[in-house]
This record gives C-alpha cells, sequence and structure tokens, in this order.
C-alpha cells in the first residue's frame, strides 16, 4: 500500500501483513512532530541531526528527512529497516539506516533531536536517550492504563510511582511520565523542560528541551510531588517535595485520600514555544484543523496539577449541564481563573473549590445565598 502523509509517500505492510507495523492513527502525532522540529530549528539553528529511534516503516524519519534535517532511522527488525531504505529512496531522501538496538547506538552517538516512540512504556530506553541527545528529546507513551493507574502495578514497576484512576486520568497520566523523565534525566545532571506536552487518545507525547547541570537539575526536582485527592468529595491538593505529607483523612468531607506520586506540579508546555509550532502548522498536514485546535488549548491552559469535567460534576449535582461557554463565563464572574483544557470538550482547570465551582455556575440563588 502506498500513503502520502504530509509532502512524503511511503509503502506501508498491508493490513493483513503485520510484518512492519505502521498506525494511521498516528498521524497527528507526525504531523504535529513535524511542526515541532520547524519551531524548533528556529530556536536552536545549530539543531541538524535526527534520530528516529524505532522507525518501523521509516514514515517519520522520511518526513524529517524531507524537511531538512540529517536523518537516521533505526530498527532492531530486518523487514523494518528494508522498508524504510526503500522509502527514503522513493521520497529522494538521504538518511542512514541502522539495524541495530537503539540503546548500543544511542551509547555511542550523539544526536540533536532524538525521537522515542516505541510500542508501550519509553522507559527502557530514557536512560540512553538521555546520555545520546543533545537538544531536544520527543518521547511517546502508548501504555496509558498503566501511566493513569488503571493498571496500579505495571504503573509503578514501570513509572517508579503512584498512579491514581481519577476523573481527570488523562493528567495523571502526563504527569507520572513527566516526573520519571525528569527523574532519569537528573540522573545523568540533566534538565528535561517540557516545551510541548498532550495526551491524545491512546498516547502520550512530550517534547522535552535538555539542559545541563546539577542545578538546572536540582531546580527540576524541586517541581516534583504529591497530589492527595478523595474520591468521595472530589478535593483534591498538591505540595512539592520528594516525601509525601498527605492528610489523615479529606479536610472537607472526613473520607479517606489517596495520594499519587511523585508527578511533575509544574506546567507542561511552553506558552510561547506552543504559539510558534503553530505559525508552522501548514496546509500540507492532513490533520491541520485537529492540530490548530489542540494547540490553542494547550496555549490557554492553566499550569495546574489536575482538572474537573463539567458532565461529571452536574450529573454528581443533579442538574444539567449548560453550555460550556456559559460555565466558565459564571466561574470568571465569580472571580476564579479557569481554562478549557485539551482532554475533552467538557474539561477545565480553575483553582476553585468543588463547592465554590458549584456555588459559583448554579441556577439556583437560595442555594448561592446559604453558601
Amino acid at each position: 500500500m502506498n500513503v502520502r502523509e504530509g509532502t512524503v509517500r511511503v509503502v506501508i505492510p498491508d493490513e493483513d501483513d503485520g510484518s512492519v507495523f505502521f498506525n494511521p492513527v498516528q498521524e497527528l502525532n507526525r504531523d504535529l512532530t513535524v511542526a515541532v522540529l520547524r519551531a524548533y530549528r528556529e530556536r536552536e539553528p545549530r539543531a541538524e541531526t535526527y534520530l528516529d529511534a524505532m522507525t518501523a516503516s521509516g514514515i517519520r524519519g522520511v518526513r524529517a528527512g524531507a524537511d531538512g534535517w540529517e536523518v537516521t532511522c533505526c530498527d532492531i527488525d530486518e523487514e523494518a529497516t528494508a522498508l524504510c531504505r526503500e522509502n527514503l529512496r522513493q521520497n529522494d531522501v538521504d538518511g542512514e539506516v541502522l539495524e541495530r538496538d537503539v540503546n548500543a547506538v544511542l551509547h555511542e552517538t550523539y544526536f540533536d533531536v532524538v525521537d522515542i516512540d516505541p510500542f508501550g512504556t519509553p522507559i527502557p530506553f530514557v536512560d540512553a536517550a538521555f546520555r545520546g541527545t543533545r537538544n531536544l528529546l520527543c518521547v511517546t507513551a502508548t501504555d496509558t492504563a498503566p501511566l493513569c493507574g488503571a493498571h496500579f502495578e505495571s504503573g509503578v514497576r514501570s513509572y517508579s510511582a503512584v498512579p491514581r484512576n481519577t476523573e481527570y486520568h488523562a493528567e495523571m497520566g502526563v504527569r507520572i511520565l513527566l516526573s520519571a523523565l525528569v527523574r532519569t534525566g537528573a540522573r545523568y545532571d540533566i534538565a528535561p523542560r517540557p516545551l510541548l506536552t498532550h495526551a491524545t487518545k491512546h498516547y502520550v507525547r512530550t517534547y522535552l528541551e535538555l539542559d545541563r547541570g546539577a542545578t538546572v537539575a536540582n531546580e527540576m526536582i524541586d517541581q516534583l510531588g504529591y497530589i492527595y485527592h478523595c474520591e468521595h468529595c472530589l478535593y483534591r491538593d498538591s505540595e512539592t517535595g520528594l516525601i509525601a505529607n498527605p492528610p489523615s483523612s479529606c479536610p472537607n468531607c472526613g473520607y479517606g485520600i489517596q495520594t499519587a506520586g511523585p508527578v511533575w506540579l509544574a506546567g507542561t508546555c511552553e506558552r510561547s514555544f506552543v504559539e510558534t509550532v503553530r505559525a508552522y502548522v501548514s496546509e500540507e498536514f492532513g490533520t491541520q484543523k485537529k492540530i490548530d485546535s489542540l494547540l490553542e488549548l494547550l496555549a490557554g491552559e492553566l499550569a495546574l496539577p489536575t482538572h474537573y469535567d463539567q458532565h461529571r460534576l452536574c450529573k454528581r449535582w443533579g442538574r444539567s449541564a449548560n453550555a460550556m461557554s456559559t460555565f466558565l463565563g459564571d466561574l470568571r464572574e465569580a472571580g476564579y481563573e479557569v481554562s478549557r483544557t485539551h482532554y475533552g470538550g467538557t474539561t477545565f482547570k480553575t483553582p476553585a473549590a468543588v463547592d465554590e465551582i458549584r456555588s459559583a455556575t448554579s441556577d439556583d440563588r437560595e442555594y448561592r445565598t446559604s453558601s
């Protein structure tokens, strides 16, 4: 089969042939990667080399090469590397193809940009990736159930943290992943700063700019901490530090508290970089409209470690959900910061507590007065 993405056309296996993996659902991921690479070239003009670490069909590496990057594609599978060479040749893209374990490659060679996009958790590759990346590390995790706490034991094993399966489960996954990456980088006195991070469908994707030195690595560790969550009343709080100090019971309702962490508590995107990426999203992308909408939401998202879902709240309160614009406008009118999030059409962030959200958005004036 021939598939066109962006400016390239590649050969991929037939659907019945599972010899080389290709995921059409990841087109948004790949389109956005090209836009990020363009924006990062503006930020760091000296960046030239790009490693597609799990290349499979080679489509990601081919697209980077067609966009002017000096590309190396790596895979341990013989059929994958053969297909990758064919796809590079078909698109007149120069690039090196390695049939090797990428961990070994990254312990031997530096690349300006390294892209880790494995099946499942990226953790078996990130130690080597931090050693072999100069500037920008791109990481995808597709094991969202362990990250979000739905597969608890697997999440603990893979990420050396305690994930919790809350109503903000996708955000939990983002912050568990970033925590593991920050802690891994710190072992090598590397500070990975999130430039852009999103959770889309079945995966989490982050782009990390690497800074070096014990001082900056310590600064990143200082932004790790714990989330305390009550499933009964939806109370949540967070605090920085590597030692959890949860309340013995929920200070709001007296029920038990769940503790998640260590998680990344700071911002997951750099707003100015997100805006630069938006400028590089072009009509050649099949997912242009989706990416532009995603980036608009990311640019406006508050840097809070949890979010709420309007429909879940309204169902809990026994009332119909009104228009999101009205709901959020009521919160702003009541004096609270608020933003939509990219996690869903009814999700939002605010520092307001659940009772404050209810009061600010209720049509029941008697309730507002009594509150």
